[in-house]
């Protein structure tokens, strides 16, 4: 039985500089544990492009950190002030069952001082590159050493939960039912670079497909609120008849299965694309999104185009000309990403994000 009214504090930040990818997914576990009755609480700081409209609209309630100072902001983040002030805000809703840590600036100092308000801390992260001290660990990517990436960066008895099969997708993807990506012609496309392409790939995919040769091609061109050229996006979109822009959709999973090909970036939408059957030509945009997506380019489950601040509108162009001529390349991208997440799958029956819920709300019993 699930105790009722677990309590649970996330941190984790979204800005025109980080993303949205940490938020994001934090909202899907939240969303889950709400389900089994946990009060969320999340803690998120004040930076340009954040999304605390987006987790109130979801009806959770958020602890507001102040803007950091200095030219970098959020990429100067000292963990000794960020834990102050995050004890600050927390102190009165104090203690938690669990504090949910998804930031790539923390580490085993920060989670070993914020054990001061709650019983145990889980980690969600995907560099494995510095100690964590925590009960739980939650890596959704896809590793050729995804077994080793954690030896000895967390304490023995943390439980680590690994791959693909706990991606952490949104309910509308689980009630989606992939269409079969036969050998047929693509006639519609999905560009999508995450919540705010600092790079400008959705302005050069566009470009790119105001080509003659692409007049035919409809496309659905999706940002994120916290992009920061939405209104040049916007402005380009309307030139093109054939193109409709959506901004911060919820209307994602549907977008994906009724595409033919994905163009984007390699981070958190990687697992939607995949559980969508959807094949995708795929880019680096941030380094964190290296070393997976370079293991599946290798595995054959993408279509690998390179980084992003190396690529202009005519690479995408190129590339689009090679996939419009390869649709059983496409449906082999395919039937290979569906493997991978097949592979991952959960064991006896139970839904793996489920059996993630289940984990942290069944804490006494499960993790020691």
């Amino acid at each position: 039985m699930s105790r009722p009214g677990i309590r649970i504090a996330i941190r984790a930040d979204a800005s025109a500089r980080i993303g949205s990818g940490h938020v994001m997914r934090c909202l899907t576990l939240a969303d889950a544990l709400r389900v089994a009755a946990a009060d969320i609480l999340f803690v998120c700081r004040d930076l340009p492009g954040n999304l605390l409209h987006v987790v109130r609209a979801e009806g959770h309630r958020v602890a507001i950190l102040p803007p950091v100072a200095g030219p970098q902001g959020d990429e100067t983040l000292d963990w000794q002030q960020d834990l102050r002030e995050t004890i600050a805000v927390l102190q009165p809703h104090a203690p938690f069952d669990w504090i949910v840590v998804d930031h790539y600036h923390l580490d085993r100092r920060w989670e070993n001082a914020a054990r001061s308000l709650g019983r145990r801390i889980m980690v969600i992260d995907d560099l494995a590159d510095r100690p964590h001290d925590c009960d739980l660990l939650l890596d959704q990517n896809y590793y050729r050493d995804l077994e080793e990436r954690y030896r000895g960066l967390v304490p023995e008895r943390c439980r680590l939960f690994l791959g693909p099969r706990f991606a952490l997708l949104r309910k509308e993807f689980g009630q989606i039912k992939p269409r079969p990506r036969e050998r047929r012609p693509v006639g519609r496309v999905l560009v999508f670079f995450g919540g705010a392409d600092l790079t400008g790939e959705t302005e050069k995919v566009i470009r790119a497909l105001k080509r003659t040769a692409f007049s035919g091609l409809a496309a659905d061109v999706i940002v994120g609120s916290s992009n920061p050229r939405i209104e040049a996006v916007r402005r380009l979109c309307e030139t093109m008849p054939n193109v409709t822009l959506h901004v911060q959709t919820d209307r994602m999973a549907k977008l994906m299965s009724d595409a033919d090909l994905a163009i984007g970036a390699g981070g958190a939408t990687t697992w939607e694309r995949f559980r969508c059957e959807l094949p995708a030509i795929t880019v680096v945009t941030a380094p964190n999104q290296q070393e997976t997506t370079m293991d599946l380019a290798e595995a054959g489950a993408i279509w690998y185009l390179g980084r992003a601040e190396q690529l202009d509108w005519p690479d995408y162009e190129r590339a689009l000309r090679d996939a419009l001529r390869q649709p059983g390349e496409l449906a082999e991208i395919a039937r290979k990403a569906a493997a991978i997440m097949e592979s991952q799958s959960a064991d006896g029956g139970e839904d793996a994000l489920s059996h993630l819920t289940r984990s942290i709300v069944e804490a006494d019993s499960t993790v020691h």
